[in-house]
């Protein structure tokens, strides 16, 4: 009877691998990135002029996660090349995630188990994805050039400076096109060795964030179990990161890792998402003292459109967001960061973004300030971080 029991158990749990490799990934992320909002989006007359004009640059979406042909406009999630170009998006930052906790949450996650595997096994990612975090970040990263190749020149991939100014130029007379570059969330991606720098930076990653939900070899998360600030090791990946033109990002970090790279740092630092706490205040967000110091290195922060980060279901908040932070430390210093296929639940999808432009012009900021915060900060950072020429 035991000996049945088991092969019963073992059939069952083979039907449900098989349900969850054929089925599970649409399914999945259709429910944890929706829209609340659908499409098509209404703004003023004066915001739509404005926003046909602006350089539209966005510094997180996980949309590489999902098994998404992002050549493709689809009908769930947020974020795809098609959506992107309609959205008058210019530049969006493909950020990739490696691991994920068990029971995510915003005040204490450990990082003895990783609920990304089985998304990773059930997309049918490559084999060797399915234990290295660094093999998970470098397919996201073949992913990306692929759909560069697909969209015939739709999506150009940002590397070096002279990609952008490239591309820049490019655009000032053709805005059926979009660029993306690539970055990491949290340095589990490393695989715990400062050398799997190389073969990131090779991939074309230019900007990784010190931690995730979850405490690394390298430094704190605000999420994590510890807390605390830079390891020995992080010290020096915040040196390598500069000495290769990658930009350190502060999103999820806990704060003695902001004090500790802010000490350190030669060059600006960013944070790709997040809320401030001056208008929603939870431990996902940043504390005043934390924006003055990511603004005092030339950097910007990216403000995120979910409700954990601005408190609000709509653009509105977003703009709340804005007008607090830059009223604290300057318009320069403050940017897009959506989170947008993040799990998320946003208020619009990439072709809704001139709501924000709509939002920030009742909310009394004017045409040039708008310029920087849509997107004119973000490319003065890359202008000053990324390489000249390909390495």
């Amino acid at each position: 009877m035991r000996t049945r029991a088991r092969w019963w158990i073992l059939a069952g749990l083979a039907v449900a691998i098989v349900v969850v490799i054929l089925v599970a990934p649409g399914v999945i992320v259709e429910r944890m990135n929706p829209t609340l909002l659908p499409p098509p989006y209404q703004a003023s007359t004066r915001a739509q002029r404005l926003h046909a004009s602006l350089f539209v640059a966005d510094l997180h979406a996980d949309s590489l996660l999902w098994n998404r042909d992002l050549v493709r406009q689809s009908t769930w999630g947020h974020v795809d090349v098609p959506r992107l170009i309609a959205g008058g998006v210019a530049l969006q930052a493909f950020t990739v995630v490696t691991q994920v906790p068990y029971g995510q949450n915003i005040e204490s996650n450990s990082g003895d188990r990783d609920e990304l595997t089985l998304l990773v096994i059930a997309g049918r990612w490559p084999f060797a994805t399915w234990g290295s975090r660094l093999q998970r970040a470098l397919h996201q990263a073949r992913r990306l050039h692929e759909f560069e190749v697909a969209s015939r020149g739709r999506l150009f991939i940002i590397k070096t400076r002279e990609d952008l100014e490239t591309y820049v130029d490019l655009r000032r007379t053709n805005q059926a096109v979009t660029a993306g570059w690539l970055g990491i969330e949290g340095t589990q991606a490393l695989d715990g060795s400062v050398a799997n720098l190389e073969p990131l930076d090779r991939a074309g990653f230019r900007m990784i964030s010190i931690a995730h939900f979850v405490d690394t070899d390298f430094g704190g998360s605000a999420h994590g179990t510890a807390k605390g600030g830079l390891t020995a090791m992080g010290r020096e990946l915040v040196g390598q990161m500069e000495a290769r033109h990658m930009l350190v990002d502060l999103a999820h970090a806990s704060n003695q890792t902001i004090i500790d790279v802010v000490a350190i740092a030669t060059k600006p630092v960013i944070v790709s998402h997040t809320g401030v706490r001056g208008t929603c205040n939870n431990t996902r967000n940043l504390d005043d003292e934390s924006l003055r110091r990511i603004a005092g290195t030339g950097g910007v922060i990216g403000i995120g459109y979910w409700s954990t980060a601005v408190c609000g279901p709509d653009a509105d908040a977003i703009a709340r967001a804005i007008r607090y932070t830059s009223n604290l430390v300057g318009v320069d210093a403050v940017a897009l960061g959506s989170d947008f296929d993040g799990n998320i639940s946003a208020p619009f999808d990439t072709t809704g973004v001139v709501l924000v432009t709509d939002a920030l012009v009742r909310a009394g900021f004017s045409d040039v300030e708008i310029r920087k915060i849509m997107g004119e900060n973000v490319l003065r950072v890359l202008r000053q971080s990324l390489p000249e020429a390909e390495k």
